[in-house]
């Protein structure tokens, strides 16, 4: 099975497999949480996005999962593609333990 290309800019982005960071499981995630096209999360908060995963799940997700909801979004709205993990300090800041 070939990956996905991933988008370099978010106007490029038409699949959520397109995203950086989002591979086939946080896709699926995603769509679970009622997101199907990638232009939907430019106005979606990454920390409610998470919330929402953890209730639908009905388990504490991953802390990355949110660096990489921040990563999706910022990329949505126009930043560069940015490795998940270049969001923890950030995270860590805004919203402390999750």
């Amino acid at each position: 099975m070939l990956k996905s290309p991933k988008a370099a800019r978010a106007d490029d982005c038409k699949t959520l497999e397109q995203l950086p960071n989002i591979g086939p499981a946080l896709a699926a995630d995603l769509r679970r949480l009622g997101i199907h096209h990638p232009g939907e999360l430019r106005t979606r908060d990454p920390l409610q996005l998470y919330q929402a995963l953890c209730r639908a799940t009905g388990k504490r997700q991953d802390p990355c999962v949110l660096d990489t909801f921040m990563a999706a979004t910022d990329f949505m709205r126009g930043a560069a593609p940015t490795p998940w993990w270049h969001y923890t300090a950030q995270r860590n800041q805004v919203y402390g333990a999750v």
